[in-house]
């Protein structure tokens, strides 16, 4: 055990790990981090440490201050003896049940100690060390192989490694075989350090002479005293043909044409089986050494051995499947003996190699494809040297011309192509250019390019583009519409002029592309080309009130075809508004007396092209007005009329100020009218006086003509309207006094208390000028 070595409280407080304080009481408590090394064979009621010592406390005191240690899940492996301070196991300790992981060969028991009086924590980690108290063991107790009587000296086959929940020394660290002439053991060890075991084949089997071999493998750990585990190995032989199905060719050499048709046949292969029964069927598949780009190019047959061709053959890609003799060399040395024997060499890397045919001749043969385009030359030095001493040498270099041959199809930059073309283009406009690449040479590179007929609509597509077919240019042979046409997908093939013609195609998608070429149409409100629409909207409409809508439309593309309304003119801007996206023209505010009844309002429908196209249309909005009957034989006169608002409270007090002033204005008139001295005779008449007196008084609000006079008095004016009165007076007869509310008929009135307030009122100002325009008669100057 190892322990801090102070003796008394205080130190062991200085060295703790941590101190806190706990709320509510005035104590320290001390974190002393404790170790103590045991062994898991340490049998129950084994003293571990001594608490007391190690942490410097006073014995006689411990069972006072209640020294108790935690439970660690659920079970309390140790625990303390409260008279001498001995820290022992109570309950045996496992060590592979703590630490089940075997990442870390460390394992910690933790737990704390408390005492009360005051309270102190003592943190204690007692380390496990482990014992070899576990076996190894086989996941399986009995492993079967089967192992073919063919299997070569030397196989290797994967069995089973054994388990040890022991760690370090005493988790497995060998394995044994049972005697057997045929297999053996090879140890492996992996990057953890764990063991495990391969079978070796010593021997060739027979299944004949022994068709099982039962074999026990054993699993060794390195504790003192081992342990160990076993497990059963059976093999089972498996029979195998003993006669190989053989060829009739050991080489077969098999020319085949470039752009051979897919699915042509370039061999049949026939094998034979002495062996009977299902020994004797014969299976063919390509070997692990064939080239994944080998079984691309050619399909094998498994059941009759044809090869066939699979995709097409590029001859550039795969020059040769077999060895090709372009050269034979022959080399000579007139000495004699050793001194006469010669070698022969070529360069290395170079896709040749030498044959010796015969003495001192060689072929030189192709070993690797040749491709002209990458290589279109060599130059090859042939050394010969002797092996004499010491050795003579000489060299000679051969220069090798690669023949081109058609072998490449002509390829586009791309595989597909999206043009697009303006709608609105030129007649024979140029598109783009389609121009393919073929590395041959001469004949074999020169391309023709067509357009693979396709029609669309009983349209040829000849009809609708060309081709240079020299060049691969492409040209457009109409003028497109996107409202008509929006796109056209067709094929354009390359073709070179080698001996089987190349060629490859590649496909094209023409897409028109719009343009603001259709102006908007404006449908709603729907009127003659060139006309005006008019609209009647009562003159009392509220504020907000729909009064007319625009729709117009655009046959172009969603980008071009956007809408967007404005006012062009208009006859009073603070009186309508226009939505710029949904055309609705609304009321901004009620209309007033001063509003002229007809109002013109153009509307603009613009698009969102570049230029912008647009329409107009012009709307007349008239104002429709309520007809009052007079209370006389007078035919009906059209008034204008407004509400007053509930000001019933103001009314009356102007009613009590007119009618005062009235009344004094009546008397200061008479005296003033009585007391003027009389005109001369030379004087004009007194109506042509009183009506130039009347014009320069009430100005705009009289209106005057040659049958009858017309008084209209604004009398007042608010937020919700106003009042107005015309007051015919033919020949001094009678007078029509009318007042009616916004909206109503002629017997609706919305307060007739103020109506009658308001006729009160106009009948005083009625007589006022009645009676002022009778005495400028009565009275003249």
């Amino acid at each position: 055990m190892r322990a801090s070595p102070d003796t008394t409280a205080e130190r062991t407080v200085a060295m703790a790990h941590r101190v806190r304080l706990l709320l509510g009481r005035r104590c320290v408590s001390a974190f002393l981090t404790l170790f103590a090394i045991m062994d898991t064979a340490v049998s129950e009621g084994s003293v571990v440490a001594n608490l007391a010592t190690d942490l410097g406390l006073d014995v006689k005191t411990l069972n006072g201050r209640k020294m108790r240690v935690d439970v660690v899940g659920n079970k309390k492996y140790l625990d303390i003896n409260k008279e001498t301070g001995e820290l022992f196991i109570l309950e045996r300790i496992d060590r592979e049940l703590l630490c089940p992981l075997k990442t870390t060969t460390y394992c910690f028991l933790k737990l704390d100690a408390t005492i009360e009086n005051p309270i102190r924590m003592f943190n204690i980690e007692v380390e496990i060390t482990d014992i070899n108290d576990n076996a190894p063991h086989f996941r399986r107790g009995t492993m079967h192989l089967d192992i073919s009587e063919s299997s070569s000296v030397g196989e290797r086959f994967s069995l089973n490694n054994a388990a040890d929940p022991d760690v370090g020394t005493n988790s497995v660290r060998n394995y044994h075989l049972s005697s057997s002439e045929h297999f053996e053991l090879e140890i492996q060890t992996g990057r953890d350090g764990s063991k495990f075991a391969d079978l070796i084949l010593k021997k060739t089997l027979d299944r004949e002479q022994q068709a099982v071999h039962n074999l026990i493998l054993t699993a060794v750990d390195g504790g003192v005293p081992t342990r160990t585990g076993t497990a059963s190995i059976i093999v089972r032989v498996l029979d195998v043909n003993d006669n190989a199905p053989s060829f009739e060719k050991d080489k077969y050499v098999v020319d085949v044409m470039e752009n051979s048709p897919i699915g042509s046949l370039v061999i049949k292969l026939n094998a034979t089986d002495l062996d009977e029964g299902s020994n004797s069927d014969v299976v063919y598949s390509y070997s692990l050494y064939t080239s994944e780009r080998t079984q691309q190019m050619f399909n094998l047959n498994g059941e009759n051995g044809e090869i066939r061709v699979r995709e097409m053959i590029n001859y550039e890609d795969l020059k040769l499947y077999v060895d090709t003799v372009i050269a034979v060399v022959s080399v000579s040395d007139k000495d004699s003996g050793d001194n006469g024997v010669v070698d022969l060499h070529i360069p290395d890397k170079m896709p040749f190699k030498l044959r010796e045919s015969s003495d001192n001749y060689y072929e030189l043969v192709v070993s690797e494809p040749l491709d002209r385009e990458k290589v279109p030359e060599y130059d090859i030095t042939f050394t010969v040297t002797d092996r004499g001493s010491p050795p003579l040498s000489d060299n000679e270099t051969m220069t090798l011309e690669l023949l081109d041959v058609n072998d490449n199809v002509p390829q586009f930059p791309q595989s597909f192509y999206t043009i697009r073309v303006k709608e609105n283009n030129a007649p024979g406009a140029l598109l783009s250019s389609l121009s393919a690449f073929d590395p041959d040479l001469h004949e074999n590179q020169y391309l023709v390019y067509f357009i693979l007929e396709k029609e669309i609509a009983n349209t040829s597509m000849s009809m609708l583009f060309s081709i240079n077919p020299e060049n691969g240019n492409l040209y457009a042979l109409k003028t497109f519409d996107y409202e008509m046409e929006k796109e056209f997908l067709f094929h354009i093939e390359a073709r070179d002029s080698g001996s089987p013609p190349l060629s490859s195609n590649v496909t094209v998608h023409i897409i028109i592309v719009d343009q603001n070429d259709n102006a908007p149409v404006i449908v709603s409100p729907w009127r003659a080309h060139g006309s005006v629409v008019e609209e009647k909207i009562p003159r009392s409409t509220d504020k907000g009130s729909l009064v007319a809508k625009v729709i117009a439309l655009d046959t172009d593309s969603v980008h071009n075809s956007r809408i967007t309304y404005q006012f062009l003119q208009v006859t009073d801007a603070t009186l309508f508004s226009l939505d710029q996206y949904n055309g609705e023209i609304r009321t901004m505010r009620m209309f007033s007396y001063r509003d002229p009844r007809h109002q013109r309002l153009v509307v603009v429908a613009k698009d969102n092209g570049e230029p912008a196209l647009s329409a107009t249309v012009t709307i007349k909005l008239s104002t429709v007005e309520t007809a009052v009957k007079a209370y006389s034989d007078m035919t009906e006169v059209p008034l204008e009329y407004d509400i007053f608002s509930d000001l019933n409270l103001y009314l009356v007090i102007g009613l009590g100020s007119v009618s005062f002033l009235l009344l004094i204005t009546i008397l200061v008139t008479i005296v003033l009218k009585c007391q003027k001295p009389k005109a001369s005779k030379m004087a004009p008449p007194c109506r042509n006086s009183v009506i130039s007196e009347r014009n320069s008084t009430i100005a705009d609000s009289t209106l005057v003509s040659n049958d009858a006079y017309w008084y209209s008095l604004f009398l007042a004016e608010t937020r919700k309207g106003k009042l107005v009165v015309r007051q015919p007076v033919p020949k001094g007869s009678r007078y029509i006094v009318s007042s009616l509310p916004r909206g109503t008929g002629l017997t609706d009135t919305s307060d007739s208390a103020a109506s009658t307030l308001q006729v009160q009122v106009l009948m005083y100002l009625q007589f006022f000028f009645f009676f002022n325009f009778n005495l400028n008669f009565a009275c003249p100057k």
